[in-house]
């Protein structure tokens, strides 16, 4: 296959152990080894690969695309038995921006997008936590959110348009469409016209399943997005809401046109310490109305981590006064001595034009959280409030260099329930993990509700298997009790596709095979993500290390 496919391929092929080792893995928990890796040089070699996936796949019904960047996905969603396309190593273009949007290729890093827009004043305000190490084209493909999402939204809210390979091997411009658009658009009576008129057709025929099957949630990555396409109140059809999120299942992204948001000058971060759960939810939702860009949390476990190992902790803040750092903490370590370790610590940021705009925001959280009787801080610099969010970030990393034996190991790690029900689901879910004396940290983004739980794991002892598999059922299934979503920014992959039957009805879940039959009948993109997927493929391919 190699040889046939450099007859046509600009870029590198490669078949070596040492490749198809290294790309049989990404940051989540599966080992897949696939029989081919491509570097693909520009969109023209993509659109031969799958002319030529098309025409061998008859002959070959394993011939399948998974495109692929930085291969940070913590859900297995890049990896595939097939044929793996990176674009990070040429793909990697990033447009001039024009006022406030800007063209990007997937291959592109955020670290390098992020100062380019910067330069201007702007940014892209669903970059997740692991910004540092994503691409372009998996915040698009896994919809990106993160600490802003609470106000701006994910990157759903943001892709104006893009440009798509489908699986007739032609790409096309993706963007939103009038009724009168839609119509002729159908009537083209080629392969994209039946495209939209098949898919217009199953969102007509299902209304009621459908608008039922929407996440009562502020968050979510699973399934594919049926009732986002059609905005009927506006007169709207845009298949990039349905494309955003789909993990590379539905066709190849080639290019993204996105908006962008301008940086307000003055951040600062109100801090409240919990001293339990049971007015959580009332918290959040007193803060909620006062229009925060974000209510970040950590657990207990994680703050007992980060004064565990505190010397590692400063040096991760790369801040030069090292003594002044040091005495910042002394109001944390007096309240830790008065009250007891907090539950829970809430991190809530506010954005202004002015000084005294954010200022007037704090008093006013102040004065509506001071019944409570809570301890908080008000932090007055950027370096002071570094130090809360250096925690919240870095925490987890510690803990994995620390505890010996174990590896990271997410496979409930994205969970989202109504902030309002958190008091009552929370310790639930601890109970859950707790019985089977798992190591882990809580943290995520309270004002959507929205968890993430990675438990450290020996993944050299084969009895973590039927450990993993019981832990996810139990905690799916108390997601599904309380009407939550699965994952609100990581998306299906291999980990969570067999668990989608938990949030989405027999009906639903057969709708999401016609939508990826509609858009790929011979199921080259990406096979077994969104559908597919079976817990027996799943035990088979976790990486249990020798």
């Amino acid at each position: 296959m190699k040889e046939e496919i450099q007859k046509f391929f600009k870029g590198e092929v490669f078949d070596d152990e040492e490749t198809l080792k290294t790309y049989s893995h990404d940051a989540s928990l599966f080992e897949v080894k696939p029989k081919l890796v491509v570097f693909p040089k520009d969109q023209d070699d993509l659109k031969n690969l799958v002319k030529f996936i098309n025409d061998n796949k008859e002959k070959d019904s394993s011939l399948s695309l998974t495109v692929r960047a930085a291969g940070s996905c913590m859900s297995g969603g890049s990896l595939n038995e097939s044929i793996i396309a990176d674009v990070s190593k040429h793909m990697n273009h990033l447009g001039e921006i024009d006022s406030n949007t800007i063209t990007t290729e997937p291959g592109v890093f955020y670290r390098d997008f992020e100062p380019k827009t910067l330069e201007k004043n702007l940014i892209l305000p669903c970059y997740t936590a692991s910004k540092n190490l994503c691409a372009m084209g998996g915040m698009v493909a896994n919809n990106s959110g993160g600490e802003k999402t609470l106000r701006y939204g994910k990157m759903e809210n943001f892709i104006l348009e893009s440009k798509v390979i489908f699986s007739d091997g032609n790409e096309y411009t993706v963007k939103p469409l009038t009724r009168s658009d839609l119509v002729q658009k159908m009537a083209q009576g080629d392969f994209e016209g039946n495209l939209y008129k098949n898919l217009f057709e199953l969102l007509e025929s299902n209304k009621e399943i459908i608008e039922q099957a929407r996440p009562q949630v502020s968050k979510n990555s699973a399934g594919y997005y049926l009732w986002n396409i059609w905005d009927v109140k506006h007169s709207v059809f845009d298949i990039n809401k349905l494309i955003v999120g789909s993990q590379g299942t539905l066709g190849v992204i080639t290019e993204t046109k996105l908006k962008l948001v301008e940086v307000e000058p003055v951040s600062k971060l109100f801090v409240v310490f919990l001293p339990n759960l049971s007015k959580l939810s009332q918290i959040v939702n007193l803060i909620l109305p006062t229009t925060p860009e974000s209510i970040e949390t950590y657990d207990d476990a994680t703050l007992k981590l980060a004064f565990r190992f505190f010397p590692e902790m400063l040096r991760s803040m790369k801040i030069k006064n090292f003594f002044k750092l040091i005495v910042s903490f002394i109001p944390e370590a007096i309240m830790i001595l008065r009250r007891g370790l907090p539950k829970l610590v809430l991190l809530v940021e506010y954005a202004g034009q002015t000084e005294e705009e954010v200022d007037n925001k704090f008093e006013n959280l102040e004065k509506l959280i001071a019944p409570f009787d809570y301890e908080t801080r008000q932090t007055k610099s950027v370096e002071e409030a570094q130090k809360y969010w250096t925690i919240r970030r870095e925490s987890f990393n510690l803990l994995r260099k620390h505890v010996k034996g174990s590896r990271t190991a997410p496979f409930v790690d994205d969970v989202v329930i109504r902030p309002e029900d958190m008091p009552e689901f929370l310790p639930k879910m601890r109970a859950i993990l707790d019985s089977y004396k798992l190591v882990y940290t809580i943290a995520g983004h309270a004002g959507n509700g929205n968890f993430h739980i990675i438990p450290l794991m020996n993944m050299k002892d084969k009895r973590n298997i039927k450990v993993i598999e019981e832990v996810g059922e139990k905690i799916y299934s108390l997601v599904a009790e309380y009407k939550g979503s699965i994952t609100g920014e990581h998306n299906d992959g291999i980990v969570r596709t067999p668990y989608l039957n938990k949030m989405y009805s027999p009906e639903v879940l057969e709708l999401f095979k016609k939508t990826k039959d509609i858009f790929d009948p011979q199921n080259i993109f990406n096979p077994g993500k969104k559908v597919g997927m079976t817990i027996d493929y799943w035990e088979g391919h976790l990486n249990i290390e020798k």
